[in-house]
């Protein structure tokens, strides 16, 4: 009975969040608010709470009401899902303002792109939005024959993996790497945060099909705006969810 009791609560206060009635920035009713309105004890009120946190509608803090926030867009990090076509699929409409296309020596990117530092690579810098909102900078790094093809199109207006597989160069196998960096000027400007905000920062090696490195980038995402998900299959047989990091 205390099930069934917490899911209608959460399905009401998620129902009112999604009709508008419950705002970003807007308190929840109170535990005891909710317990009298319900008639019911606190627990239940505690654990449809706790499913509307974990769906990332609310935020709760000690000593206030729980409050929601403004719904993140879940971004997954163990497929490669283009950016438009996971804002599309996300039911919003998505943008990009292209800062630099450029070519270049490799110098410090040589290592990344396993080329000389003396090789030419195309690199780009590029903003994308979701619904006219900064959400995402893109530094993006390939090597001179996957990269060429960019300055053949509008990059404001195209998916830049969705063309470069469409002459000849798709990601067969990709590495993401995820951490949190500090927002360096560019960041601060473009995605229109102080500088120092945390962002959160995906990092990614492409291959193609014979295994060698055609791109090399960065994604700075705002992260009160996208949360990355992982799927997972099951625990590993030595029974350890994570890689440790070597130091």
């Amino acid at each position: 009975m205390a099930e069934a009791v917490y899911t209608q609560i959460a399905d009401d206060l998620r129902a009112q969040i999604a009709a508008g009635g419950l705002r970003p920035g807007d308190d929840v009713p109170t535990e005891a608010e909710l317990a009298e309105r319900w008639h019911t004890s606190r627990g239940p009120i505690r654990n449809a709470l706790a499913a509307l946190r974990g769906e990332g509608l609310i935020e709760t803090s000690r000593g206030r009401p729980a409050r929601v926030v403004a719904r993140k867009a879940n971004q997954a990090v163990d497929v490669s899902v283009p950016f438009t076509r996971w804002a599309r699929d996300l039911g919003v409409s998505p943008g990009a303002q292209t800062q630099e296309l450029s070519l270049r020596r490799a110098g410090d990117m040589a290592a990344a792109l396993e080329v000389d530092p003396g090789d030419t690579i195309v690199s780009v810098v590029r903003l994308r939005l979701l619904d006219g909102r900064p959400t995402m900078l893109e530094r993006l790094h390939y090597t001179e024959v996957a990269g060429r093809p960019l300055f053949d199109v509008d990059l404001d207006q195209v998916s830049i993996t969705e063309h470069l597989a469409s002459v000849g160069h798709p990601i067969v196998t990709l590495q993401h790497v995820i951490d949190a960096v500090a927002a360096d000027d560019q960041d601060a400007s473009l995605l229109q945060v102080p500088r120092g905000t945390p962002i959160l920062r995906l990092t990614r090696t492409s291959r193609d099909a014979d295994g060698r490195i055609f791109e090399a980038s960065e994604d700075r995402y705002l992260s009160e705006v996208v949360r990355f998900t992982v799927a997972a299959s099951g625990i590993s047989t030595d029974g350890h969810y994570m890689r440790a990091v070597g130091g």
